[in-house]
């Protein structure tokens, strides 16, 4: 489970639904059953963007830092959020606890992003 889900199930907060939410994606939004499209597209987008930008960090000899992959995810993240504006799903774009979940959530998948890649690669 992830933890936006798990935040979900346990505040009612809705910032989950636009983890898969591609609404603002054309064609993708009507590929395969509901929710398929998003996970395939969420999924692949998470592991492309590890690669490009660990070989952009190569270019300034920062890719096993894990400071730059937790700002560069996180205000990533809160950058996107706003593409739920996009959408007529939840959860409201001018929704601040929803933000901060969704941040938070990503701040957490940057410290372990960048964590493997510091002690892995």
């Amino acid at each position: 489970m992830s933890l936006l889900k798990a935040v979900q199930l346990l505040t009612g907060s809705q910032a989950y639904v636009l983890l898969f939410n591609t609404d603002y994606v054309p064609l993708l939004h009507d590929w395969g059953p509901e929710n398929i499209g998003g996970i395939a597209f969420h999924f692949v987008f998470c592991i492309a963007s590890v690669v490009a930008l660990f070989y952009l960090l190569i270019i300034i000899r920062a890719e096993r830092s894990l400071t730059a992959y937790f700002l560069i995810y996180t205000a990533g993240s809160a950058i996107l959020y706003s593409l739920t504006g996009l959408t007529e799903r939840p959860p409201d774009p001018g929704n601040v606890t929803s933000w901060g979940y969704w941040t938070a959530a990503h701040a957490v998948y940057a410290v372990v992003v960048g964590w493997l890649v510091k002690t892995r690669a």
